[in-house]
């Protein structure tokens, strides 16, 4: 009988999975368990995929071939040896010793498959002391899914992007950096369109842009082969995470030849790209020391980015690795859009060049570390607002190619997971087609009050350079006279404060306390 969940329904293979995975929790903590179940959901898919291709020798007469890596590699499938095998692995998943064969397993197959070089977790098992009880149980559950029953389905894909958002759930605000949830993923690439060349990604986490990249060209029944992807991650565990993630799907990428800061050890230094998708780490402080990098080739002709906070780096990093005709979409967190000193310098000089082609800002509460709402950034290389004719009679339309379209989507969203948003498929295709109608046909495209408001360069000087949506966008239920990302700035200075009142007078309360004799514990 079929599992049901709270609601009454059929549980999925995922839940089902996940509770199992769950199990493990408790001396393990998320962040390293998520390697071992992932590790296993990797090595039943490999496994699958050599038995189906060994079958596929045998039965045409090529039985001499089956233990030769070269047979198996040509058709983009990973060899494994006897003992790498699921089969080994579950004949002997109630020994003792089953965690050091899973380690040698995996050990094993990144031994004798280049593309998987740094990919799979090292010696994960036997170093955390598992319980052989339930990681026995744990094999037996992912035993039961049959990998690669339905193509088209993309079984093991699914399962790995499910497990990929629950633990950045399950590890909370401060961890879970390696996910961008997958609805502003697919946002940024209908807008973009990665049809064909070069995609990067400087800060790539788990590889979730490439995947919904790819995903994207399929839908629109494009030729993945027409793409490359190159991309950088800092953190070692994620970067493993990232080249699992590809390898899973078939995806070739490189992503340099180790983890390593993007800043500091940039390992695409040459790179041009046509299409940039980025989620780099929000405010990062201290990202380069005081004299570092202070003549990097990536700041040329802009101010050189301030120490203490990182974002206009990630930007002037991104605008140096695009093309002639390159196009980046980018998540920053909302302090980017104005502020002084070096931010101002560099923000006004990609306006002035033409580069920043629209701001959309996001609903609060879809990413899984931060509540606050960010916002995607689209810089053009090489922006062409057409302007049209209809019929006979020659009408002419202001050029909005020195124009910025501004979107404000905080309206848009549904819940999910109880308290966070995303945006489904038809709200996507809705975002993208307004961004879509602005660039192609300015004779269709519409300002919309509350939603989005074409700017011309001038209007964005007389604002001083800001790219605060809500300094353009029309807000017909709203006080015009207020400014209402200055009011929470405002508001969020005086909470501050008001913090810290309170801090000082409870100190200041013990204190008399104590010279009382008598002393307080909190």
């Amino acid at each position: 009988m079929a599992k049901k969940n709270g609601n009454g329904k059929e549980k999925s293979m995922e839940e089902t999975l996940w509770e199992s995975a769950n199990k493990l929790r408790g001396s393990v903590e998320s962040a390293e368990y998520k390697h071992v179940v992932l590790g296993l959901i990797f090595l039943k898919f490999a496994s699958d995929k050599f038995e189906e291709h060994r079958n596929k020798l045998i039965a045409k007469g090529q039985e001499k071939y089956i233990e030769m890596p070269e047979f198996y590699n040509q058709n983009n499938v990973f060899f494994l040896d006897e003992v790498s095998r699921w089969t080994y692995i579950i004949k002997n998943s109630k020994q003792n010793d089953i965690a050091l064969k899973i380690d040698t397993a995996l050990h094993n197959i990144e031994k004798n498959n280049k593309a998987l070089k740094g990919a799979l977790p090292d010696n994960y098992f036997s170093r955390l002391g598992l319980d052989i009880t339930k990681l026995s149980s744990l094999l037996d559950t992912i035993n039961e899914i049959d990998t690669i029953k339905d193509k088209a389905q993309d079984i093991v894909g699914r399962v790995y992007e499910y497990f990929l958002s629950k633990f950045a759930l399950a590890e909370g605000k401060g961890k879970g950096e390696f996910y961008t949830p997958k609805s502003i993923v697919n946002l940024i690439a209908e807008m973009i369109e990665p049809y064909s060349g070069i995609i990067y990604d400087p800060a790539c986490g788990s590889g979730g842009m490439f995947v919904q990249s790819i995903k994207f060209i399929q839908a629109h029944h494009g030729n993945t082969k027409n793409v490359s992807i190159y991309g950088q991650e800092y953190t070692n565990t994620t970067y493993k995470l990232a080249k699992m993630n590809l390898a899973i799907r078939g995806i070739s990428g490189n992503l340099g030849e180790k983890a390593a800061d993007t800043f500091g050890d940039d390992q695409h230094k040459d790179l041009k790209a046509d299409y940039i998708m980025a989620n780099p780490p929000f405010n990062q402080k201290d990202w380069r020391a005081e004299n570092e990098l202070k003549d990097d080739p990536r700041w040329r002709g802009y101010d050189v980015p301030p120490k203490s906070n990182a974002n206009y780096g990630w930007i002037l990093n991104m605008v140096s690795k695009l093309s002639e005709n390159g196009v980046a979409g980018f998540i920053l967190a909302n302090g980017a859009l104005s502020g002084g000193g070096e931010e101002y310098k560099i923000r006004r000089k990609l306006i002035e060049n033409n580069l920043v082609e629209a701001i959309l800002v996001l609903p609060q509460d879809m990413f899984y570390t931060t509540n606050i709402s960010v916002t995607v950034w689209i810089l053009n290389k090489n922006k062409k607002v057409q302007s049209r004719s209809i019929g006979d009679e020659e009408r002419h339309y202001r050029n909005r190619e020195k124009e910025i379209l501004f979107m404000d989507l905080r309206q848009i969203g549904e819940p999910f997971e109880k308290k966070f948003i995303q945006f489904i498929g038809q709200q996507i295709k809705d975002i993208a087609i307004t961004y879509h109608t602005w660039q192609q046909d300015n004779t269709k495209y519409k300002d919309i009050p509350e939603y989005c408001y074409s700017a011309t360069f001038e209007e964005v000087a007389k604002k001083d350079f800001s790219l605060v949506p809500s300094k353009y966008i029309e807000f017909v239920n709203r006080d015009e006279n207020i400014d209402f990302d200055e009011k929470m700035q405002n508001l969020q200075t005086e909470f501050a404060e008001l913090l810290k009142a309170e801090t000082q007078s409870k100190n200041e309360l013990l204190n008399v306390f104590k010279e009382l004799g008598y002393e307080i514990k909190l």
